[in-house]
Protein backbone atom coordinates (compact mmCIF):
# COMPACT_ATOMS: atom_id res chain seq x y z
CA UNK A 1 0.00 0.00 0.00
CA UNK A 2 1.85 3.61 -1.22
CA UNK A 3 0.43 6.24 1.27
CA UNK A 4 0.52 9.78 1.18
CA UNK A 5 -0.01 11.85 4.50
CA UNK A 6 -1.01 15.46 4.20
CA UNK A 7 1.59 17.44 6.46
CA UNK A 8 4.25 16.34 8.48
CA UNK A 9 2.96 17.77 11.57
CA UNK A 10 2.07 16.98 15.45
CA UNK A 11 -0.44 14.09 13.84
CA UNK A 12 0.81 13.20 10.49
CA UNK A 13 4.48 13.24 11.32
CA UNK A 14 4.05 11.26 14.20
CA UNK A 15 2.14 8.21 12.74
CA UNK A 16 3.82 8.94 9.18
CA UNK A 17 6.85 8.58 11.20
CA UNK A 18 5.78 5.68 12.85
CA UNK A 19 4.74 3.38 9.63
CA UNK A 20 8.14 4.55 8.48
CA UNK A 21 9.95 3.01 10.54
CA UNK A 22 7.66 0.05 10.46
CA UNK A 23 8.88 -0.17 6.17
CA UNK A 24 5.74 1.16 5.05
CA UNK A 25 5.74 3.22 1.54
CA UNK A 26 5.28 6.50 3.07
CA UNK A 27 5.36 10.27 1.21
CA UNK A 28 4.62 13.37 3.25
CA UNK A 29 3.27 16.43 1.22
CA UNK A 30 3.97 19.09 2.94
CA UNK A 31 5.16 23.22 1.80
CA UNK A 32 8.83 23.85 0.77
CA UNK A 33 10.16 25.11 4.00
CA UNK A 34 9.22 21.71 5.69
CA UNK A 35 10.47 19.75 3.18
CA UNK A 36 14.67 21.19 3.36
CA UNK A 37 14.17 20.84 7.40
CA UNK A 38 13.18 17.34 6.72
CA UNK A 39 15.78 17.04 3.95
CA UNK A 40 18.75 18.87 6.32
CA UNK A 41 17.25 16.84 9.71
CA UNK A 42 15.13 13.80 9.16
CA UNK A 43 11.82 13.50 10.73
CA UNK A 44 12.60 13.77 14.89
CA UNK A 45 9.71 12.10 17.40
CA UNK A 46 10.32 12.91 21.06
CA UNK A 47 8.12 10.56 22.78
CA UNK A 48 7.33 8.21 25.77
CA UNK A 49 6.94 5.28 23.54
CA UNK A 50 10.56 5.76 21.85
CA UNK A 51 12.67 8.72 20.32
CA UNK A 52 13.40 8.84 16.64
CA UNK A 53 15.07 10.59 13.88
CA UNK A 54 13.82 9.41 10.51
CA UNK A 55 14.66 9.65 6.96
CA UNK A 56 11.55 10.64 5.13
CA UNK A 57 10.36 11.03 1.48
CA UNK A 58 8.35 14.26 1.04
CA UNK A 59 6.55 15.81 -1.89
CA UNK A 60 5.35 19.68 -2.27
CA UNK A 61 1.72 20.54 -4.03
CA UNK A 62 3.90 21.79 -7.21
CA UNK A 63 5.53 17.99 -7.46
CA UNK A 64 2.32 15.63 -6.53
CA UNK A 65 1.49 13.24 -8.64
CA UNK A 66 -0.91 10.22 -8.89
CA UNK A 67 -0.14 6.95 -8.00
CA UNK A 68 -1.19 6.90 -4.25
CA UNK A 69 -3.68 4.30 -2.28
CA UNK A 70 -4.35 5.96 0.36
CA UNK A 71 -3.89 9.62 1.83
CA UNK A 72 -3.57 10.13 5.40
CA UNK A 73 -5.39 13.81 5.92
CA UNK A 74 -4.11 15.05 8.80
CA UNK A 75 -5.45 18.57 8.81
CA UNK A 76 -7.75 21.06 10.93
CA UNK A 77 -11.02 21.62 10.22
CA UNK A 78 -10.01 25.35 8.84
CA UNK A 79 -7.77 24.38 6.68
CA UNK A 80 -10.27 21.88 4.93
CA UNK A 81 -10.54 23.61 1.78
CA UNK A 82 -7.44 24.39 0.89
CA UNK A 83 -5.95 20.58 2.27
CA UNK A 84 -8.54 19.24 -0.48
CA UNK A 85 -6.89 21.52 -3.15
CA UNK A 86 -3.46 20.04 -1.80
CA UNK A 87 -4.09 16.43 -2.47
CA UNK A 88 -6.43 16.56 -5.15
CA UNK A 89 -3.85 15.37 -7.65
CA UNK A 90 -3.89 12.31 -6.08
CA UNK A 91 -7.20 11.92 -5.09
CA UNK A 92 -7.38 9.30 -8.80
CA UNK A 93 -8.42 5.60 -9.52
CA UNK A 94 -9.00 3.95 -6.42
CA UNK A 95 -7.52 6.29 -4.19
CA UNK A 96 -9.19 7.00 -1.26
CA UNK A 97 -9.23 9.29 1.54
CA UNK A 98 -8.86 8.65 5.38
CA UNK A 99 -9.45 11.76 7.98
CA UNK A 100 -7.99 12.54 10.99
CA UNK A 101 -10.10 15.60 12.05
CA UNK A 102 -12.37 15.73 15.09
CA UNK A 103 -16.07 15.97 14.67
CA UNK A 104 -18.19 14.59 11.48
CA UNK A 105 -19.25 18.16 9.46
CA UNK A 106 -16.20 17.21 7.19
CA UNK A 107 -17.45 14.59 5.94
CA UNK A 108 -20.06 16.42 3.71
CA UNK A 109 -17.23 18.47 1.90
CA UNK A 110 -14.93 15.54 1.29
CA UNK A 111 -17.88 13.50 0.13
CA UNK A 112 -19.19 16.53 -2.64
CA UNK A 113 -15.09 16.69 -3.23
CA UNK A 114 -14.10 13.46 -4.30
CA UNK A 115 -17.52 11.39 -3.86
CA UNK A 116 -18.40 9.51 -0.66
CA UNK A 117 -17.02 5.74 -1.78
CA UNK A 118 -13.47 7.54 -1.68
CA UNK A 119 -13.68 8.46 1.93
CA UNK A 120 -13.53 5.91 4.97
CA UNK A 121 -14.10 7.05 7.98
CA UNK A 122 -11.51 7.61 10.92
CA UNK A 123 -10.06 9.24 14.14
CA UNK A 124 -7.35 9.58 16.07
CA UNK A 125 -6.22 9.92 19.83
CA UNK A 126 -3.62 11.48 20.66
CA UNK A 127 -1.32 14.07 22.35
CA UNK A 128 1.45 15.46 20.29
CA UNK A 129 2.45 18.81 19.18
CA UNK A 130 4.82 20.25 16.35
CA UNK A 131 7.93 22.25 17.89
CA UNK A 132 9.11 25.57 16.43
CA UNK A 133 12.36 23.41 15.70
CA UNK A 134 10.35 20.96 13.38
CA UNK A 135 10.20 18.20 16.06
CA UNK A 136 7.31 16.45 17.06
CA UNK A 137 6.49 15.90 20.51
CA UNK A 138 4.19 13.41 21.74
CA UNK A 139 3.41 14.27 25.27
CA UNK A 140 1.69 10.91 26.34
CA UNK A 141 1.80 7.07 25.23
CA UNK A 142 -1.53 7.19 23.84
CA UNK A 143 -0.97 6.99 20.12
CA UNK A 144 -4.37 5.20 18.53
CA UNK A 145 -6.02 5.23 15.19
CA UNK A 146 -9.55 4.04 14.71
CA UNK A 147 -10.79 3.50 11.15
CA UNK A 148 -13.22 1.86 9.04
CA UNK A 149 -15.77 1.51 6.36
CA UNK A 150 -18.81 4.19 6.72
CA UNK A 151 -20.64 1.36 5.93
CA UNK A 152 -19.32 -0.96 8.60
CA UNK A 153 -18.04 -3.42 5.82
CA UNK A 154 -14.56 -4.54 6.07
CA UNK A 155 -13.33 -3.68 2.59
CA UNK A 156 -9.44 -4.75 0.83
CA UNK A 157 -8.35 -1.27 1.23
CA UNK A 158 -9.02 -1.21 5.44
CA UNK A 159 -8.09 -4.32 5.46
CA UNK A 160 -4.84 -3.50 3.75
CA UNK A 161 -4.55 -0.59 6.17
CA UNK A 162 -4.33 -2.60 9.01
CA UNK A 163 -2.12 -5.13 7.91
CA UNK A 164 0.59 -2.61 7.18
CA UNK A 165 -0.85 -0.99 10.88
CA UNK A 166 0.14 -4.13 12.77
CA UNK A 167 3.51 -4.01 11.33
CA UNK A 168 4.72 -0.74 13.30
CA UNK A 169 3.97 0.54 17.13
CA UNK A 170 0.73 2.41 16.43
CA UNK A 171 -2.30 1.11 18.18
CA UNK A 172 -5.28 0.99 15.85
CA UNK A 173 -8.62 -0.52 15.79
CA UNK A 174 -10.55 -1.48 12.89
CA UNK A 175 -13.99 -0.59 13.29
CA UNK A 176 -17.27 -1.92 12.41
CA UNK A 177 -19.55 0.91 13.60
CA UNK A 178 -16.86 4.01 12.97
CA UNK A 179 -20.04 6.52 12.99
CA UNK A 180 -20.50 5.52 16.63
CA UNK A 181 -17.22 5.91 17.26
CA UNK A 182 -17.19 9.42 15.80
CA UNK A 183 -20.17 10.15 17.43
CA UNK A 184 -18.78 8.96 21.44
CA UNK A 185 -15.66 10.52 20.67
CA UNK A 186 -17.35 13.77 19.39
CA UNK A 187 -19.86 14.17 22.65
CA UNK A 188 -16.65 13.87 24.43
CA UNK A 189 -14.06 15.99 22.58
CA UNK A 190 -16.89 19.16 21.89
CA UNK A 191 -17.50 19.00 25.82
CA UNK A 192 -14.15 19.15 26.57
CA UNK A 193 -13.76 22.05 24.39
CA UNK A 194 -16.67 23.96 25.22
CA UNK A 195 -15.74 23.81 29.05
CA UNK A 196 -11.68 24.15 28.73
CA UNK A 197 -11.71 27.24 26.61
CA UNK A 198 -14.54 28.65 27.91
CA UNK A 199 -12.81 28.48 31.92
CA UNK A 200 -9.05 28.61 30.22
CA UNK A 201 -8.79 25.83 32.51
CA UNK A 202 -7.59 21.74 32.64
CA UNK A 203 -10.20 19.04 33.95
CA UNK A 204 -8.39 19.29 37.87
CA UNK A 205 -8.80 22.97 37.84
CA UNK A 206 -12.55 23.35 37.02
CA UNK A 207 -13.01 20.66 39.17
CA UNK A 208 -11.88 22.66 42.34
CA UNK A 209 -14.36 25.29 41.61
CA UNK A 210 -17.82 25.17 43.31
CA UNK A 211 -19.62 25.27 40.12
CA UNK A 212 -17.31 23.10 37.70
CA UNK A 213 -18.57 20.04 37.89
CA UNK A 214 -22.49 20.72 38.04
CA UNK A 215 -21.46 22.79 34.48
CA UNK A 216 -19.65 20.04 33.01
CA UNK A 217 -21.87 17.59 33.65
CA UNK A 218 -24.72 20.01 32.21
CA UNK A 219 -22.77 20.38 28.89
CA UNK A 220 -21.66 16.44 28.76
CA UNK A 221 -25.36 15.03 29.31
CA UNK A 222 -26.65 17.72 26.20
CA UNK A 223 -24.39 16.07 24.01
CA UNK A 224 -25.23 12.01 25.38
CA UNK A 225 -28.59 13.70 24.49
CA UNK A 226 -27.74 14.90 20.96
CA UNK A 227 -25.55 11.50 20.06
CA UNK A 228 -28.70 9.65 21.05
CA UNK A 229 -31.26 11.90 19.44
CA UNK A 230 -28.82 11.42 16.35
CA UNK A 231 -29.23 7.54 16.52
CA UNK A 232 -26.06 6.98 17.85
CA UNK A 233 -26.65 6.63 21.97
CA UNK A 234 -23.20 6.02 22.85
CA UNK A 235 -22.21 2.08 24.67
CA UNK A 236 -22.16 2.38 28.66
CA UNK A 237 -18.18 1.49 28.48
CA UNK A 238 -17.58 4.48 26.38
CA UNK A 239 -19.94 6.60 28.56
CA UNK A 240 -18.41 5.56 31.92
CA UNK A 241 -15.01 6.28 30.75
CA UNK A 242 -15.89 10.13 29.04
CA UNK A 243 -17.38 10.78 31.95
CA UNK A 244 -14.51 10.35 34.25
CA UNK A 245 -12.46 11.80 32.47
CA UNK A 246 -14.07 14.78 32.39
CA UNK A 247 -14.97 14.82 36.03
CA UNK A 248 -11.48 13.85 37.29
CA UNK A 249 -10.45 15.89 40.32
CA UNK A 250 -6.50 15.57 39.35
CA UNK A 251 -7.27 15.43 35.60
CA UNK A 252 -4.78 17.17 33.88
CA UNK A 253 -6.61 17.24 30.15
CA UNK A 254 -7.66 20.13 28.31
CA UNK A 255 -8.44 20.22 24.66
CA UNK A 256 -6.24 21.12 22.13
CA UNK A 257 -8.08 23.67 21.25
CA UNK A 258 -7.57 25.48 24.52
CA UNK A 259 -4.06 25.47 23.62
CA UNK A 260 -4.51 26.91 19.86
CA UNK A 261 -6.82 29.47 21.74
CA UNK A 262 -4.34 30.40 24.45
CA UNK A 263 -1.55 30.85 21.92
CA UNK A 264 -3.32 33.44 19.38
CA UNK A 265 -4.23 30.42 16.73
CA UNK A 266 -7.09 30.03 14.98
CA UNK A 267 -9.65 27.48 16.49
CA UNK A 268 -11.87 24.86 15.33
CA UNK A 269 -15.06 26.63 16.86
CA UNK A 270 -17.61 25.92 14.76
CA UNK A 271 -16.26 22.39 13.82
CA UNK A 272 -16.75 20.92 17.45
CA UNK A 273 -18.76 23.38 19.33
CA UNK A 274 -20.63 25.10 16.94
CA UNK A 275 -21.86 21.73 15.48
CA UNK A 276 -23.15 20.42 19.11
CA UNK A 277 -25.27 23.71 19.52
CA UNK A 278 -27.00 23.97 16.43
CA UNK A 279 -27.98 19.48 17.19
CA UNK A 280 -28.80 20.64 20.46
CA UNK A 281 -31.40 23.23 19.22
CA UNK A 282 -32.61 21.15 16.34
CA UNK A 283 -33.60 18.38 18.60
CA UNK A 284 -34.55 20.69 21.54
CA UNK A 285 -31.79 20.09 24.19
CA UNK A 286 -30.47 22.24 26.53
CA UNK A 287 -27.97 24.40 25.07
CA UNK A 288 -27.12 26.74 27.66
CA UNK A 289 -23.43 25.58 28.09
CA UNK A 290 -22.72 25.37 24.58
CA UNK A 291 -23.68 28.30 23.71
CA UNK A 292 -22.26 30.46 25.82
CA UNK A 293 -18.81 28.30 25.37
CA UNK A 294 -19.52 28.71 21.11
CA UNK A 295 -19.82 32.67 21.81
CA UNK A 296 -16.84 32.70 23.68
CA UNK A 297 -14.58 31.06 20.95
CA UNK A 298 -16.40 33.25 18.53
CA UNK A 299 -15.71 36.67 20.20
CA UNK A 300 -12.18 35.14 20.30
CA UNK A 301 -11.91 34.98 16.65
CA UNK A 302 -13.64 38.37 16.22
CA UNK A 303 -10.71 40.23 17.90
CA UNK A 304 -7.98 37.32 16.51
CA UNK A 305 -9.18 38.82 13.25
CA UNK A 306 -9.28 42.41 14.47
CA UNK A 307 -5.28 41.85 15.45
CA UNK A 308 -6.94 42.49 19.06
CA UNK A 309 -5.26 39.67 21.29
CA UNK A 310 -2.75 40.16 23.87
CA UNK A 311 0.60 38.68 23.87
CA UNK A 312 0.05 34.95 24.62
Amino acid sequence: MKILILGAGGIGGYFGGRLVESGADVTFLVRQKRAVQLARDGLVIESPVGNAKIEVKTVTAETLEPGYDLVLFTCKAYDLNSAMEAIAPAMVGSCAVLPMLNGLSHFEKLDARFGAPNVIGGTCMINVTLLSNGVVRHMEPLNRIVFGERDGKESPRTKAFGEVLAKSTIDFTHSKDILQDLWEKLMFLSCLAATTCLFRANVGEIMATPEGQKLVERCFDANVAIATKEGKPPRPKALEAYRARLTDPAGKGAASMQRDLEAGKPVESDHIVGFMLERARRHGIDDTVLAIAYTHLKAYEVRRAAGRLPEP
